[in-house]
């Protein structure tokens, strides 16, 4: 087996047949950590963003903070029970992106698309920062290594998920479930301690927070609705599940609603109660350290604050509260790690994004997917230096774009069914049913599309304009991906009858000198049988030239050899413009090369090599009506390559996996792709044996 895949096989695993795909389905227990780890991980911030934004107007305005909270309750309970009936109605895992394009048109879900694949990036940057940044509230001297801290989590996640949904979901179950018990103790002794007279006090209670401006009317009404928009990423990861449908155990849509309320009624009584304690031990944060008099060094995170004044600093439950925030805020990447590559598999079966997308990897996870994503979050996470404060304000829009379009688009998904002749539009208990979801969407449309307003309007400078530029972008990249898909298919669209035969194939065999490839791709040509064959050099030098003739008469080879000239020692353009009359002498004609070539079976040995040839085939390929063939000779090395390539296969049926078929060397000439290395079957790498007649034995 080769390094490469021996690499492979130590970081992803052995593959998994496709007939397995039923086992990597997910329960409940499991699915909950898999999908909602986004949205339960948000109660760790999304308290702190809202007394972030507070704080520029100084101490005073913390009392707005409670009527913020409850204003987030209450949208996310709305949107939550707004996707438990997209769940029910688009269980094939489309979510928002199929809502909207069926409903609202394919240009509205292609904007869905776009903006869900900025957030699900976002995501991954975001809660990998915030994990760090607890991280080092909690361990000081890791400050100075947040980004590599940040990037090499990223990369392990990555690994993880690669490993396929399953084995990812079991990882990640212990820290989800261990957060949660962790947040809901620390909530339960804050506010016992609370009720027996013992209030926990924060670090920073005695810290004093200076104001930055004087903020009164209209001032102050922005204030408050940025901290609101800004608490609302506790809502990022809701539209998960409905994305995840198909990754359920069945019943797949029953079993994705009740985890969506699972999730819903977990997250909010979180994000209540870490409020509630961060107001009662009087939790104070600033936008800017300097802005906060008393501090000293960085500012904890509110959550570590809270944990501090509940248990005690450097105790057992701070330390708890610490590590497990600390791990659910890494892992909470997860969610997008199965929406992304999901998402992306469905736009490429729909031709707006390239297809190698849509397939899946040895371990059924959409491997380019989770790759494409990962390299998208490191490097935003080392342009913003793992800053949460600078990546928060890029947040949400996108997924308040999904949340709005969605709940739109099921809106008109109810009214078509009401209108039309489906037996649940006659039924009474049915139609009441139907109402009843109409009604929930229609609010969730007008709230979420209130608060996108509200979130594009107080963000806008201070970041998220990147997003607005960024979702138009990707919305004309995905619409020229489809272009040309529909163009190429068009162009491949086969005329009516019969196909058409040319008149002639006219066989042209490259040479460089006399060995055993060439024989080979000479005799391979003849039993092809084209109507024309002859054998061509080119004279680079016209000593070389001459032997070759010499040798050509010598062993009494019956097909014309074609010397071309070329004084500028080129070998590429006097062989294209030789192709190039035939075809123009005969348009009807074909023109068949053969590039006789040798297979090495280690990549450097292919560096030594002339690589000429290879550029040749490459621009044989654009020229109509020439057909590019390799004949390959495989070399020791390249046998080498092939035992140890059989004995993997036997070892693959040993253990229950097919091994795929081989082709005898003889008969398999490469795909003309131009590509290095694709001739024959012993998986070594093939080396064009030259067509210049100055060529060496060593090319």
């Amino acid at each position: 087996m080769a390094l490469t895949d021996r690499l492979k096989r130590g970081f992803v695993g052995r593959p998994i047949g496709s007939d397995r795909l039923g086992e990597t389905l997910l329960s409940k227990r499991v699915a909950l950590p898999v999908f909602a780890s986004d949205a339960l991980s948000s109660v760790s911030y999304a308290t702190e963003e809202i007394l972030l934004v507070l704080s520029l107007g100084g101490l005073a305005f913390y009392h707005v903070s409670p009527w913020l909270a409850v204003a987030v309750i209450v949208l996310m309970l709305t949107v939550v029970a707004s996707y438990r009936q997209n769940v029910h109605a688009y269980p094939s895992g489309g979510g928002d992106y199929e809502v909207a394009s069926v409903n609202l048109g394919p240009r509205a879900g292609l904007l869905v698309a776009s903006a869900l694949l900025v957030d699900y990036v976002l995501t991954v940057a975001v809660s990998v920062s915030a994990g760090v940044a607890n991280l080092t509230s909690a361990v000081t001297g890791l400050a100075s290594y947040r980004v590599i801290i940040a990037v090499i989590i990223v990369v392990v996640l990555t690994m993880m998920n690669l490993r396929g949904v399953r084995e990812s979901g079991t990882a990640f179950a212990i820290p989800t479930y261990g957060f949660v018990a962790g947040v809901f103790v620390m909530i339960i002794t804050g506010l016992i301690q609370t009720a027996t007279g013992h209030t926990p006090r924060a670090q920073s209670a005695g810290y004093h927070v200076v104001a930055e401006h004087n903020y009164a009317g209209f001032a102050l009404a922005f204030l408050v609705l940025r901290a609101f928009a800004s608490g609302c990423t506790a809502l990022t990861g809701v539209e998960a599940i409905s994305n995840g449908v198909p990754a359920f155990r069945k019943p797949k849509s029953r079993n994705a609603a009740t985890t969506l309320l699972l999730m819903g009624v977990i997250a909010v009584t979180m994000f209540a109660g870490v409020t509630a304690l961060a107001m009662i031990s009087h939790v104070h944060v600033a936008e800017h350290t300097s802005d906060l008099i008393g501090a000293h060094g960085d500012q904890p995170t509110v959550i570590t604050q809270v944990a501090a004044a509940v248990f005690g600093h450097d105790s057992p439950g701070f330390v708890y509260i610490a590590a497990v925030t600390t791990l659910i805020l890494m892992l909470a990447a997860n969610t997008a790690f199965n929406g992304f590559p999901v998402l992306g598999s469905i736009l490429a079966r729909d031709g707006y994004l390239p297809r190698q997308l849509h397939t899946r990897g040895d371990r059924l996870a959409y491997s380019n997917g989770i790759v494409l994503l990962s390299s998208f979050a490191a490097l935003l996470i080392i342009l913003y230096h793992a800053q949460v404060t600078q990546l928060i304000q890029l947040y949400i829009l996108g997924v308040f774009i999904s949340f709005t379009l969605s709940q739109t688009g099921m809106v008109r998904h109810w009214a078509r069914i009401l209108r039309s002749d489906d037996p649940q539009a006659s039924d009474p208990v049915a139609r009441r049913r139907i109402r009843r979801s109409q009604t929930i969407n229609f609010f969730g449309a007008c709230l979420t599309g209130t608060v996108l307003v509200l979130v594009l309007v107080t963000k806008f400078t201070h970041g998220a304009w990147i997003v607005c530029l960024a979702i138009p972008i990707i919305f004309m990249g995905m619409r020229g991906i489809r272009g040309h898909y529909d163009r190429v298919a068009i162009e491949l669209t086969p005329e009516p009858g019969p196909p058409t035969l040319p008149s002639r194939v006219r066989g042209v065999v490259l040479v460089s000198k006399i060995h055993a490839p060439t024989l080979r791709a000479l005799a391979y040509a003849k039993a092809t049988r084209p109507n024309s064959l002859v054998a061509l050099t080119v004279a680079v030098d016209q000593a070389d030239a001459d032997r070759l003739r010499a040798a050509w008469q010598e062993r009494g080879i019956t097909i014309d050899l074609v010397v071309l000239a070329s004084p500028y020692r080129e070998v590429t353009r006097p062989v294209l413009e030789y192709v190039a009359r035939i075809r123009r002498e005969s348009p009807r004609d074909v023109v068949s090369v053969f590039v006789p070539e040798y297979v090495v079976g280690h990549w450097w040995e292919h560096l030594l090599h002339n690589q000429s040839a290879l550029r040749l085939k490459a621009r044989l390929l654009f020229q109509p009506g020439v057909m590019v063939t390799s004949v390959p000779w495989q070399l020791a090395s390249s046998s080498r390559v092939e035992g140890r390539l059989e004995r993997t296969s036997a070892g693959a049926v040993r253990r229950g996996q097919p091994a795929s078929p081989a082709l005898p060397a003889s008969a398999a000439p490469s795909a003309p792709s131009g590509a290095p290395g694709s001739s024959g079957s012993s998986g070594g790498t093939g080396t064009p044996a030259g067509i210049g007649s100055s060529t060496t034995e060593d090319e």
